[in-house]
C-alpha cells in the first residue's frame, strides 16, 4: 500500500509575529500610541501558513522552501514538525520576520527584518515534484519560486498548479491552472480604467492571455473572487457566502491552499473557486492567521492510506499473495451500460482489475476522424472513479499486446460474441500461462450508436417539402 500523493507547496516561508496589547495614551515625548502588551506569538506566515491550512482534513503537504541556520527558521521548522514535511533550499541569509503591533486587535505598526536568496536546489526538490499530485505556489517576492522555476515548468502540463503571485515575484509559469492574484495586485500587473466588475475582468482576462493560464481568478475582498479565462470578458463572479467579521490577514493564503486542494481533489476550476472562497471566508471570521487554534491544537491525522493505484505495482501485489490479476480493455469512450456490466462481471472473476485504455492516437487510428469523443484524461478519469475498477493504464499501440506483457494478467476479458481464442491477446497471455475469456455484453449499447443517437436527436427538422 502507499498513500495518496501530496499537495506540494513552493514558495517563500516568512516568520510572522504578532506583539498584542491595549493603547489607552500618547507617549510624552511624541504623538505615538503606547502599547501595553498582553501577549505575543510567533507562527510561520507565507507559504509556510498556506502549506498548514493545506493539511486541514488530512492532507499530506509537502512544502519545498528556503530555510537557513538562523532562529527564525528553526522556529518555523520546529512548529511545522508533525504537520508539513519540509524539503529544504539553502537560504543565503536569514529568515525574513515581519512584527506586528496591534491594539484592540488592530495593527499600529509593521516592522520587517531579514531576508535572503534562495541558493541552488538539488535533486530531492525535482523529484518532490514529480510525485506531487497538485501543486500551490505561494510567492512572497523572495524568489523560490524562480529557483525551482524549471520543475514548475515541467510538472505544469501534468498536474494542477495554482500560483498566489507577488509583484516583486517570478511570473507564473505557463500551463497554470489558476492564478490568484488580489485585486490591488491585478491593477498593478494590467492597466484598466477603474474597479468595476467588468475592469477587473478584461484585466483578468488580460492577465491569462499573458501568463499563458488556464484561469486568473481575481480575489476582490468582500465582493468575492472573479474566475476569468484567456480571450473573455465574461467571467464568473463567486460571492462570498456572507460578510466575514475578523482579521483578514492571510485570508489570500487560505484561498489559494483551498483551491489547490480543491484541485487535487478531482474538482473542476469553478468548484474550486467556489469550495475556496467560502473556506476563505470561514478562516477570517475564525481570526485569521492570528487565531490562535490554528497552532494550538493537534497536527491533523494523516489521510489513510490508499489502494495502490499504480498498476504494475498492483498487479506484482496481487501476484505475491497469491491473488488473481484481471485485466480487460478498450476505448471506453463514452462509458454507458455494457462497459459497466462487463467491468462489474470482470471484477468478480479474480481479486483487481486493471483497465488497459487506447491513448487518443490510438483510438483515432482505429475509430477515425472525430475520435475519440472524450480525450484520454476525463476517460481515464471516469473509469478510475468506478468502484469494480482499482487501476488504469494506457497504451498507444493498436493493440495491448506490449502492455500486457508487462501487466501479465492472469486473465484478459473481452465482451462480445465471438471466441476467446480468436482474441488478438490470446496467444500473448499463453507466454505466461494466462487465459483470455469472453464474458456477455448487453446488446445495442456501443459509443457509436449513442454518437449517433445524439447527432439525430440535434440536428435541426427540416420543414416538410425541403
Amino acid at each position: 500500500m502507499t498513500a495518496y500523493k501530496p499537495l506540494v507547496v513552493v514558495g517563500d516561508v516568512l516568520l510572522d509575529e504578532d506583539i498584542e496589547g491595549v493603547s489607552t495614551r500618547l507617549a510624552p515625548d511624541a504623538p505615538a500610541p503606547v502599547v501595553d502588551v498582553t501577549g505575543d506569538q510567533r507562527r510561520p506566515g507565507g507559504a509556510g501558513l498556506a502549506a498548514a491550512l493545506a493539511t486541514r482534513g488530512g492532507r499530506d503537504v509537502v512544502l519545498v522552501t528556503a530555510l537557513g541556520d538562523d532562529p527564525a527558521s528553526e522556529a518555523v521548522r520546529r512548529t511545522l514538525r508533525g504537520r508539513v514535511r519540509v524539503v529544504e533550499i539553502p537560504l543565503n541569509g536569514t529568515l525574513p520576520v515581519k512584527t506586528r503591533v496591534l491594539a484592540g486587535g488592530r495593527p499600529l505598526v509593521r516592522i520587517d527584518r531579514g531576508g535572503g536568496d534562495p541558493g541552488e536546489p538539488d535533486g530531492t526538490v525535482r523529484d518532490t515534484l514529480a510525485q506531487a499530485h497538485a501543486v500551490l505556489v505561494a510567492d512572497y517576492g523572495r524568489h523560490t519560486a524562480g529557483a525551482v522555476r524549471e520543475h514548475l515548468a515541467a510538472v505544469a502540463p501534468k498536474v494542477p498548479v495554482v500560483w498566489d503571485p507577488h509583484l516583486k515575484g517570478d511570473a507564473p509559469v505557463p500551463g497554470a491552472r489558476i492564478v490568484t492574484p488580489n485585486a490591488a495586485e491585478t491593477c498593478a500587473l494590467c492597466r484598466g480604467d477603474g474597479d468595476s466588475l467588468r475592469a477587473f475582468a478584461e484585466r483578468g482576462s488580460s492577465l491569462a492571455e499573458r501568463w499563458r493560464a488556464a484561469a486568473v481568478a481575481v480575489t476582490l475582498g468582500e465582493r468575492g473572487v472573479l474566475l476569468t479565462r484567456p480571450g473573455t470578458s465574461t467571467p464568473m463572479l463567486v460571492p462570498a457566502p456572507y460578510r466575514a467579521e475578523g482579521d483578514a490577514c492571510g485570508a489570500g493564503d487560505c484561498f489559494a491552499a483551498a483551491t489547490a486542494a480543491a484541485l487535487a481533489d478531482g474538482a473542476l476550476p469553478e468548484e474550486a473557486v467556489q469550495r475556496a472562497v467560502a473556506e476563505a471566508a470561514a478562516f477570517v471570521a475564525a481570526g485569521g492567521a492570528g487565531n490562535p487554534s490554528l497552532w494550538r491544537t493537534p497536527p491533523p491525522a494523516r489521510t489513510r492510506e490508499a489502494p495502490e493505484t499504480d498498476p504494475f505495482v498492483l498487479a506484482e501485489q496481487v501476484r505475491s499473495r497469491g491473488g488473481t490479476v484481471v485485466a480487460t480493455g478498450g476505448c471506453f469512450d463514452l462509458l454507458h451500460a455494457g462497459h459497466v456490466g462487463l467491468l462489474e462481471s470482470a471484477r468478480r472473476i479474480g481479486d483487481c482489475l486493471i483497465v488497459c485504455v487506447n491513448s487518443d492516437e490510438s483510438v483515432g487510428r482505429l475509430k477515425g476522424p472525430g475520435r475519440p469523443l472524450n480525450p484520454l484524461t476525463d476517460r481515464v478519469r471516469v473509469l478510475a472513479g468506478l468502484g469494480s475498477v482499482d487501476a488504469v493504464a494506457v497504451f498507444d499501440g493498436d493493440t495491448p499486446a506490449e502492455l500486457l506483457s508487462r501487466l501479465r494478467p492472469d486473465v484478459w476479458v473481452k465482451g462480445g460474441d465471438y471466441s476467446a481464442e480468436d482474441l488478438p491477446e490470446a496467444e500473448v497471455l499463453r507466454a505466461w500461462g494466462g487465459q483470455a475469456v469472453v464474458l456477455p455484453y448487453l446488446d445495442g449499447r456501443s459509443t457509436t450508436l449513442l454518437a449517433r443517437r445524439a447527432a439525430e436527436a440535434a440536428a435541426p427538422i427540416r420543414p416538410p417539402g425541403r
